[in-house]
């Protein structure tokens, strides 16, 4: 998938790392809350990259912890990180929420149940919004975090207020 390719690449067009390092950096950056890459995905990514020649690994030590692989770009993988840059920019935007399975479905259930599962997805654009709300202080006062980053903070914060306002308007309509 480009979009983990770009990611894994780009994190290290910047500095040198392990897998590890790199699944730390997406749990920290909350990467896999924007977009779908998992732990074993980023594991399986970097042996794909390095078989395809766009990252080469180093062996390290560390005192007594056990030896890693350190990776780190190619000029192929310069190369191709350019590319994806350009590639995936200029795709048309998708937004898939999953949640919009159940609002096209709702007419087919009573209105009770059909309230009981918009309050259910309030609830949970509720618990994202404070989710979001609360790392942005966080990042706010952290010094390693770039304004890419928390532009994309701001973005995801931007879309879970609109869907909020976005439900409860369909609350409105729809009781």
């Amino acid at each position: 998938m480009a979009t983990i390719d770009l990611i894994v690449l780009g994190m290290l067009k910047k500095e040198e790392l392990s897998a590890y390092d790199i699944q730390k950096l997406v749990e920290y950056r909350n990467i896999s809350k924007w977009v779908k890459i998992s732990t074993p995905s980023i594991y399986k990514k970097v042996l794909q990259l390095e078989q395809k020649g766009l990252i080469s690994s180093r062996t390290e030590k560390e005192g007594n912890m056990p030896e890693k692989a350190v990776y780190s770009l190619t000029e192929n993988g310069e190369i191709e990180f350019e590319k994806l840059m350009h590639e995936l920019s200029k795709k048309p935007i998708h937004m898939f929420l999953d949640f919009n399975a159940v609002i096209v479905n709702l007419e087919s259930m009573p209105k009770e149940a059909q309230r009981e599962c918009l309050d259910e997805i309030e609830m949970n654009i509720e618990i994202l919004l404070n989710y979001l709300e609360e790392n942005q202080k966080l990042k706010e006062k952290a010094e390693d975090v770039p304004a890419t980053g928390m532009a994309v903070l701001r973005q995801q914060i931007t879309l879970a207020q609109a869907i909020k306002t976005w439900i409860a308007d369909l609350k409105k309509t729809l009781f």
